[in-house]
Parts: structure tokens; C-alpha cells; sequence
């Protein structure tokens, strides 16, 4: 027998929607790496990888990396203060 899921009428808190809204270019740099990563595999269909689509893979994770430093040292300061 197949139970049911209670309704959630909950909404995000401004709490909840603030922490999303900090997270958020993490979140951008890391789509686009997984973009980026999707191309790659795609590109094996059609004779392997350019040397642009490996480019395009280390600066999203360049970005990715500084994007999560970046948040990691303004959580930091919200922390100390």
C-alpha cells in the first residue's frame, strides 16, 4: 500500500531565503563547472575534447575555488563579530 506525503504549507523563512541569496554565486560557479564538465563528455561523441572546452573546465573550477574562499571568509567574519 502506497502511503502519502503530508502537505508541506511551510514556507522558506527570511532566515532560510537570506542563506540562499548569499550561497547563490557558489551555486552559479558550480553549474557552470558542471556545464562545462557535460560539454566534456559530449565532446567524446565528436572526436575528443578542444583544447577550449579544458580551458573552459579550469576556469570554472578556478572560479569555484575562489567563489568558496571567497564565501568562506565572509562567513568567517560574520562569525568573529
Amino acid at each position: 500500500m502506497r502511503k502519502r506525503l503530508a502537505p508541506v504549507n511551510t514556507e522558506p523563512s527570511a532566515a532560510d531565503l537570506a542563506a540562499i541569496e548569499a550561497e547563490w554565486p557558489l551555486i552559479a560557479a558550480e553549474l557552470d563547472l558542471l556545464d562545462a564538465e557535460i560539454t566534456l563528455i559530449y565532446a567524446d561523441d565528436h572526436g575528443g575534447p578542444s583544447e577550449l572546452d579544458w580551458r573552459r573546465v579550469r576556469r570554472a573550477e578556478a572560479r569555484v575555488t575562489r567563489t568558496a574562499a571567497d564565501l568562506a571568509s565572509r562567513t568567517d567574519s560574520y562569525r568573529v563579530a
